[in-house]
């Protein structure tokens, strides 16, 4: 497949690389919203049914041209000694289902006896999202406490923290008896990844808010206040998510090939416009002081991240010098600016700095954002008549960066993914250190690579390859990747993902970035929280 100007697989797909990625205008958080306003949807709040200490249920309800979706929310009266973020807890301060059409009595009864549950219970195929919610330690009582008092929260605090509850877990796409993704395919906003969990997202935002208002009122009466609009808006939700996300961009290849083609592509059609605009000169410009503040808010205990946080605000002020000193006023300024970055910028200034350039351009990249899908049956049937030989020219070409590697090293086979037993979500052991490696998820594609190529060879370059796959059934699955890598040129993560040295929560950041996640706050290399629609 050719590129056409996009940056190279080699380049992008590294995991040092996708662990710098940023939000971009084709983000999915960012495309639900513009969908949104262009289709004119409407909101509404037809229960808020919630006592004095913060108990009971909650309806909001998302109305499009043709659809209607309402979020069931559930408010709980959660003791401080069990508020945690790890995926063993077994009860949250707010629950949260979203609803195909708008629920009757029966449904909200149905759902008050799951919902709470999560794992425990059972939804049904009118749901979309199963979600819940933690409120957030640092802010919650402070924003009740002040509104009550007639006060508005503490700006400085709000900006720190960025919102008043914390999701740790938005399921979706059939999970615990929840609609199947492919039933939404073809319907107006829903078509495309994650839109259904992004708006139930988008709809828990309002919830949060309200019910700190509530509890506020209940607790200051008359002379309680309301949140203003503008610490609304920059109230944004968290999201405390660990493991259990990372192995999905190794197990959907073609979508992750979806993903990174679209904003290469836009990044690609920004970089060939021979002159930046007027308009779009004056857009940047104005976008850079936004940067530095975002740079200059974004905190981390992470000491890692904190370092690339402080080589972050370094390089937004080297951007802003060199675009202050003209760098916009030549030739092809875009492509420039990109090679520039890629000489004077570290990783994450260099994708923050792609990021920023695709924002000035939305009716030249937008359409982009319908090209995040992807057919994934298409890429399941293996042609068994291709010739073992021009097979393993396809591997030296797409998977030389496996092949290279020692797989024969400690080192190199040091981890192993799993599925735990008492939560059904992936997990990372020690080999040497743990048992269960027999029971390993098969995410080792650097050396299944490295084994499908030592199959290969045993057999003669013009046998057909069904007659390796005959002989070694187990290489059918690198086998298939290599096929879909001949016309999806970013579908593979071109890193060891069981080496000593993988870090996955660099998996985990990509994964956000495209959602539209910002605030990365690493808690260690295996869990870490972020902020969804913040400023939003």
């Amino acid at each position: 497949m050719e590129l056409n100007g996009l940056r190279p697989p080699a380049q992008v797909m590294r995991l040092a690389r996708l662990g710098a990625a940023h939000q971009t205008r084709l983000s999915f958080m960012r495309t639900l919203l513009r969908n949104m306003r262009r289709e004119r949807w409407r909101f509404d709040r037809p229960m808020l049914d919630v006592d004095a200490r913060g108990v009971g249920r909650a309806v909001y309800r998302a109305i499009g041209p043709r659809r209607t979706y309402s979020l069931v929310a559930f408010a709980h009266d959660l003791p401080d000694h069990l508020r945690t973020d790890r995926v063993i807890a077994e009860a949250w301060d707010s629950t949260f289902a979203l609803f195909d059409g708008q629920p009757m009595a029966a449904d909200l009864d149905r759902l008050a006896e799951n919902v709470p549950r999560q794992e425990a219970g059972r939804v049904s195929d009118r749901e979309l999202v199963l979600s819940r919610a933690n409120r957030s330690g640092r802010l919650w009582r402070h924003a009740a406490e002040r509104l009550a008092e007639g006060r508005q929260p503490d700006a400085t605090l709000v900006e720190e923290v960025g919102y008043l509850m914390r999701t740790t877990a938005v399921y979706g796409s059939g999970k615990f008896g929840a609609a199947e993704h492919a039933s939404l395919v073809g319907r107006p906003l829903m078509d495309g990844p994650f839109r259904a969990e992004m708006l139930a997202v988008w709809l828990i935002r309002s919830f949060a808010a309200d019910l700190v208002e509530r509890l506020a009122s209940a607790i200051g009466g008359s002379g309680a206040t309301r949140l203003s609009p503008e610490i609304r808006r920059r109230l944004g939700i968290g999201n405390s998510t660990g493991l259990g996300m990372a192995p999905f961009l190794v197990n959907h290849p073609l979508l992750l090939n979806a993903w990174i083609l679209a904003r290469e592509t836009a990044f690609a059609r920004v970089r060939t416009l021979p002159q930046a605009g007027k308009r779009e000169r004056r857009a940047f410009r104005e976008l850079l002081p936004r940067a530095r503040e975002m740079a200059d808010g974004w905190s981390t205990s992470d000491p890692s991240q904190s370092r690339r946080i402080e080589g972050l605000r370094a390089d937004v002020r080297r951007l802003m010098a060199h675009v202050e000193a003209g760098a916009l006023d030549v030739a092809f300024p875009w492509d420039r600016l990109a090679l520039w970055s890629e000489d004077a910028l570290d990783l994450e200034g260099q994708e923050l700095a792609a990021s920023l350039m695709l924002e000035p351009h939305g009716a030249l990249v937008d359409d982009l954002a319908d090209a995040m899908r992807a057919d994934e049956p298409a890429g399941f049937r293996i042609r068994g008549d291709r010739a073992i030989g021009e097979m393993r020219d396809v591997l030296r070409r797409n998977y030389g960066w496996a092949l290279e590697m020692n797989h024969a090293s400690p080192q190199a086979s040091a981890r192993f993914w799993y599925v735990s037993e008492a939560k059904l979500e992936p997990r990372l052991g020690e080999r040497t250190e743990e048992p269960g490696a027999e029971l390993e998820l098969p995410l080792d594609i650097a050396r299944a690579a490295r084994a499908l190529d030592d199959a290969l060879a045993e057999h003669a370059r013009n046998a057909p390859i069904r007659e390796a796959l005959e002989a070694r059934p187990e290489i059918r699955r690198m086998a298939r990747r290599l096929q879909i890598s001949e016309n999806a040129p970013y579908s593979e993560i071109r890193d060891n993902l069981i080496s000593s040295e993988m870090r996955p929560i660099d998996i985990m950041r990509c994964k956000l970035a495209f959602f539209g996640a910002t605030r990365f706050d690493p808690r260690s290399d295996r869990w870490v929280r972020v902020a969804m629609f913040q400023n939003a």
